[in-house]
């Protein structure tokens, strides 16, 4: 007769805590960061086409600041603590203009002038810096009557925009700026 022989038991594994909790946190943190992420993306791709759409179909002043790249690529730097700030865009093969109309404090409008390239005693009453026709683009009327215009226009040298500026004097504490960037290609 044969004798069988018991099979030896496999041991107990040694005690190993289990770290659910954690492997759970790691697990969200590896879906939840990549799919956070693409759903802001998708948010402000989304948003970034209605604005250059919104600036696209605009046919007269957008009553909002200039992007700094306009501001820069036009050389018209708007003052700080300037209120109803309104700016409009146009462009053709021969000639891109820039407009844009803001009130602002005499020192503010001392400051725009220098930055712009010209000199603030410049200003002349009787001047005209925004032609007629400019006016007409936007639907400004720059002769009112019982208003006080000045204008200078600014000559750059080179490819530089050339600048066209009117303001109405009527009000010493709020002066109006209207402003005409142009580049001729």
């Amino acid at each position: 007769m044969t004798a069988t022989v018991p099979l030896p038991q496999p041991g107990t594994p040694p005690h190993r805590p289990r770290h659910r909790w954690l492997v759970a946190i790691i697990v969200v943190l590896l879906i939840a960061v990549p799919a956070g992420y693409l759903v802001l993306s998708a948010y402000q791709s989304r948003d970034s086409g209605k604005d250059k759409q919104r600036a696209a179909a605009a046919t007269g002043l957008v009553w909002q600041w200039p992007s700094k790249l306009e501001s820069r690529i036009y050389e018209v730097p708007v003052p700080g603590g300037s209120s109803y700030v309104a700016h409009y865009e146009t462009n053709s093969w021969q000639r891109s203009s820039f407009y844009v109309q803001f009130r602002t404090s005499r020192r503010g409008l001392e400051r725009f002038i220098e930055e712009a390239g010209g000199d603030p005693g410049a200003l002349r009453e009787g001047v005209s810096g925004v032609t007629g026709r400019q006016a007409q683009t936007v639907g400004w009327e720059l002769d009112a009557p019982g208003r006080r215009y000045v204008g200078a226009r600014i000559e750059r040298p080179g490819e530089r925009p050339d600048l066209a500026v009117t303001v109405d004097v009527t009000s010493e504490d709020r002066l109006r700026v209207y402003a005409v960037s142009t580049v001729d290609f």
